[in-house]
C-alpha cells in the first residue's frame, strides 16, 4: 500500500498536472462541443478506462520498455494522432447533427462513444511517459508491493483526471447547448470541436517524441 503522505502528494500533483489544459482536456473539449455533455462525459469515460491497460502495463513494467522502445513509440504515437485526426473529420462532417435537439444522437450510441474514448486514452503517448516518469517517485520500496502500489496511484490518477475532465465536458457541454439554439451556430460548435481534435493530433504526432 502507498503511505498517506505519499498519496496525498501524488494526488496534488496529478490535480496540478490534470487541470493545466492538455491533450485530454483539448480532446474533451472537442468531443463535448460536437456531441454535448453526454458524448462529452462518456468520452471522458472512454478516455479514462483506456488509460487503464497503461497503468497496468507500467505496474508490471511493460510500460518501460514500450516508453523507451523508438519503434513501438512512434507506433502509438502515430496510431493515436491519426485516430484523432479521424474523429476530428468525422466530426466535421456530421456537423449538422451538432443541434441541441441532437444531443443523443441514435446514430451514436453510447458504447461507440465510450470506445471511442478509449482508443483515445489507450495511444496516448504522453500518458504513458507520465505514468513511467512520474509514478515510480511515489513509491515506497523499502515497503514493498511495487506492483500494487504503482497500480494504487494510477488508479487515484484515473479517478482524479474522470472527475476533473468531467467538469470540463460539462462546461463545453453547457457552452454548446447555449450557443447552439441556432443551427448555423450549432454547426460551427461542430466543426470547431473536429478542428479542435484534427489539430491535437497534429500536435500530438510532432510533439509527442520519445524523451
Amino acid at each position: 500500500m502507498v503511505s498517506v503522505p505519499s498519496l496525498l502528494a501524488f494526488a496534488l500533483a496529478s490535480v496540478a498536472l490534470i487541470v493545466i489544459p492538455g491533450p485530454s482536456v483539448l480532446f474533451v473539449i472537442g468531443r463535448s462541443l460536437s456531441l454535448g455533455r453526454a458524448g462529452g462525459l462518456l468520452s471522458v469515460l472512454g478516455n479514462a478506462l483506456g488509460m487503464l491497460p497503461l497503468v497496468i502495463a507500467v505496474a508490471l513494467g511493460v510500460g518501460a520498455i514500450v516508453a523507451q522502445s523508438l519503434v513501438l513509440f512512434t507506433m502509438i504515437k502515430v496510431a493515436g494522432a491519426c485516430y484523432l485526426v479521424y474523429l476530428g473529420i468525422q466530426a466535421i462532417r456530421h456537423r449538422r447533427h451538432t443541434a441541441v435537439t441532437h444531443e443523443a444522437n441514435p446514430s451514436r450510441s453510447a458504447w461507440r462513444i465510450v470506445g471511442e474514448g478509449f482508443l483515445v486514452g489507450l495511444t496516448n503517448p504522453k500518458s504513458l511517459v507520465f505514468f513511467v516518469a512520474v509514478l515510480p517517485q511515489f513509491v515506497d520500496y523499502r515497503a514493498g508491493g511495487i506492483t500494487l502500489q504503482l497500480f494504487e496511484l494510477g488508479v487515484v490518477f484515473l479517478l482524479l483526471a474522470l472527475t476533473f475532465d468531467s467538469v470540463w465536458a460539462l462546461a463545453a457541454g453547457t457552452a454548446r447547448q447555449w450557443f447552439g439554439r441556432s443551427p448555423k451556430r450549432a454547426e460551427r460548435l461542430g466543426a470547431t470541436g473536429g478542428v479542435l481534435m484534427i489539430g491535437l493530433g497534429g500536435v500530438l504526432a510532432l510533439t509527442g517524441t520519445k524523451h
